[in-house]
């Protein structure tokens, strides 16, 4: 049996008026990701009611890649820059999909 998609939420609070930079920084992510070993999905989105409120959802094969992906030079480059970017910590969510299957 194989081993179930490890998902991410990954949710960040722009600043007050860093909204569109936090966003430029946070596209740039998407495509150097999305072709890393492991990345089954990388999608980037903002909520509806606050534009300031990001969240990115992912799926990746195993830890292993999503560590590597944590530790990849473009994720290394915008961690250097996040604190100037975001009101808060990232917040970070590692869960696992249930369906029939799993249950």
């Amino acid at each position: 049996m194989a081993e179930p998609l490890l998902t991410v939420f990954a949710e960040m609070h722009a600043k007050p008026g860093k909204e569109d930079e936090l966003r430029r920084a946070l596209i740039g992510l998407i495509e150097p990701t999305r072709r890393e070993a492991g990345c089954v999905q990388y999608d980037l989105h903002v909520d509806r009611e606050d534009p300031r409120h990001y969240f990115f959802y992912e799926n990746w094969t195993s830890r292993k890649e999503l560590d590597a992906h944590l530790a990849s030079p473009h994720l290394k480059a915008f961690v250097t820059t996040a604190d100037a970017l975001l009101a808060e910590p990232l917040r970070i969510v590692l869960a696992t999909r249930v369906d029939r299957e799993s249950a």
